[in-house]
């Protein structure tokens, strides 16, 4: 018996390229319509910046309430932009100085590990680390 016997009795027949398209909705078509001058890079990008800010561990977190540590944003912003540099310079986990605080991160992950004030910088040993910024 031939494939295509075998098809029809199966009620299965080959698609044909220009029948596919003709079978979209209305919706399948606005989204087309809305997607046709978004290219993926953009979209990727755009996401990967709305997500690029520093997180805090709960560890840092408990460390900066601990220490009496405060943050402000500018201070956030600096330390983004600090794991932006060290990123750009393939650092992996990095400490990084804010005024008088350091800040130990995982720059692939974008995440505070802990916070030291200038005090307590001085007589500690920092290990694990392969960069340091200066912000």
């Amino acid at each position: 018996m031939k494939v295509a016997d075998l098809q029809m009795r199966a009620n299965m027949y080959p698609l044909q390229n220009d029948k596919i398209n003709q079978a979209k909705t209305g919706a399948a078509q606005k989204a087309d319509q809305a997607t046709a001058g978004i290219n993926f890079a953009d979209i990727l990008q755009k996401n990967v910046e709305e997500n690029s800010t520093v997180q805090f561990s709960a560890h840092a977190v408990k460390r900066l309430e601990e220490r009496s540590l405060p943050v402000t944003t500018n201070d956030i912003e600096r330390l983004n932009a600090g794991v932006k540099q060290v990123d750009a310079k393939g650092g992996k986990n990095s400490l990084i100085m804010v005024d008088d605080t350091a800040f130990v991160v995982s720059v692939r992950n974008k995440t505070v590990i802990t916070a030291i004030d200038k005090t307590l910088t001085a007589s500690n040993v920092f290990t694990n680390i392969d960069s340091v910024a200066f912000v």
